[in-house]
C-alpha cells in the first residue's frame, strides 16, 4: 500500500486502527523514557524512599506488642507459680526460725485433720544449741507472746516455744494471747493461746514434762499424772471461753527436758482412755542444746 498524501481523508477502518494503535505505542515509550531517565533524588527516588522509609519508620509498636504479648503470656506462668506457692505445695518445713527443728512438721493439721475429733499424737524435737532461747529470733507472734507475758507462773519461755514450734510447723497464726482471751467465767480454766491453722480457731494449752532433780529419769507414771491432770483441763477451758473467742479443739504442748522424757508422755498417752484423750491434739517437743530457761 503506497504512502498516502499528508492531510488526506482515509475512509479505510483499517488503516485507521492500525494508525491509532501506532499512537499510543509511541506515547507509551515516551512516557517511559522519560520515568527511566529521571535523576537520583528526583520524584521517583524520593517514592522509593518513602516506601523505604514506611518500612524502616513503621511504627515497633506491633513487633513490642508482640514481645509484650510473650511477657504478658510469662507473666501467666509466674501468677500461677505464686499461686501454687500459697497453696503450701512449694513450702520449705520448718519455717525458718531458732535450733534445729525436726520430727512431725509440714502442714500436718489440715482442716479435714482438724475437723477430725479423733485425738492425735505428733512428735517433734527442738535443738537450741549453744545460743539457746534468744528473743530476738522469735516470730512475729512469739514475740507478742513473750512480750505480753502469761498470768502468773515461770513458763513464759516454754509457752514461747510451743508457739514457735507451731508456727514453724503449721504456719500457725496467734490470734490472742493468754490475757487477751475472753471467758465466761474470769476465774475458771483457762487457755494458753488462740491460733488459727487453716482457718480453724485452736486453743493451745502449754506444759513442761520435766522432773527434779532435772537430770533424774522421768517415769511413765509421772509422765500419766501430768497429762491427766492437763487433759482434764482442757474440757473445762473450752467450755468456759466466750462465744466471741470460741475454739474447735485444743492442743495440749508438751514441752519436754529430753528425749527420754517425751518417750514417756508418748507411753503414757497410750495407756490412757478415749475418755481421758477427748479430742486433743498432743504435740510433743523435746528440747536439746541450752535449754534450762525452759525449765
Amino acid at each position: 500500500m503506497g504512502r498516502l498524501p499528508y492531510g488526506a481523508e482515509v475512509d479505510d477502518p483499517e488503516i485507521e486502527m492500525r494508525a491509532l494503535v501506532g499512537c499510543l505505542f509511541l506515547v507509551a515509550c515516551s512516557a517511559g523514557a522519560d520515568k527511566s531517565s529521571t535523576p537520583e533524588g528526583g520524584s521517583g527516588s524520593g517514592a522509593d524512599d518513602t516506601a523505604a522509609s514506611s518500612e524502616t519508620d513503621r511504627p515497633d509498636d506491633g513487633a513490642d506488642t508482640g514481645g509484650d504479648s510473650a511477657d504478658t503470656a510469662d507473666s501467666g506462668d509466674t501468677a500461677d507459680t505464686d499461686a501454687t506457692e500459697d497453696t503450701g505445695t512449694d513450702q520449705t518445713w520448718p519455717l525458718e526460725g531458732a535450733g534445729t527443728l525436726t520430727g512431725s512438721c509440714g502442714d500436718i493439721l489440715t482442716p479435714a485433720i482438724l475437723a477430725d475429733p479423733t485425738p492425735l499424737l505428733l512428735q517433734t524435737e527442738l535443738d537450741l544449741g549453744a545460743e539457746g532461747f534468744d528473743p530476738d529470733t522469735l516470730s512475729e507472734g512469739g514475740t507478742e507472746i513473750w512480750t505480753d507475758g502469761n498470768l502468773g507462773g515461770s513458763s513464759a519461755e516454754s509457752e514461747v516455744v510451743a508457739y514457735e514450734v507451731l508456727y514453724r510447723c503449721e504456719a500457725a497464726t496467734l490470734l490472742k494471747t493468754e490475757g487477751e482471751i475472753v471467758y465466761r467465767d474470769p476465774g475458771g480454766k483457762k487457755t494458753d493461746f488462740l491460733v488459727e491453722l487453716d482457718g480453724t480457731r485452736v486453743g493451745v494449752s502449754v506444759t513442761r514434762a520435766v522432773g527434779w532433780p532435772r537430770e533424774d529419769p522421768y517415769t511413765t507414771e509421772q509422765a500419766t499424772d501430768l497429762l491427766a491432770d492437763k487433759l482434764g483441763d482442757i474440757p473445762l477451758s473450752s467450755a468456759n471461753v466466750a462465744e466471741e473467742d470460741a475454739w474447735s479443739r485444743q492442743i495440749l504442748s508438751v514441752i519436754a527436758y529430753e528425749p527420754g522424757h517425751a518417750t514417756s508422755i508418748e507411753s503414757a498417752w497410750d495407756l490412757l482412755t478415749p475418755e481421758v484423750r477427748g479430742d486433743t491434739i498432743l504435740f510433743v517437743t523435746a528440747t536439746l542444746g541450752e535449754d534450762d530457761a525452759l525449765y
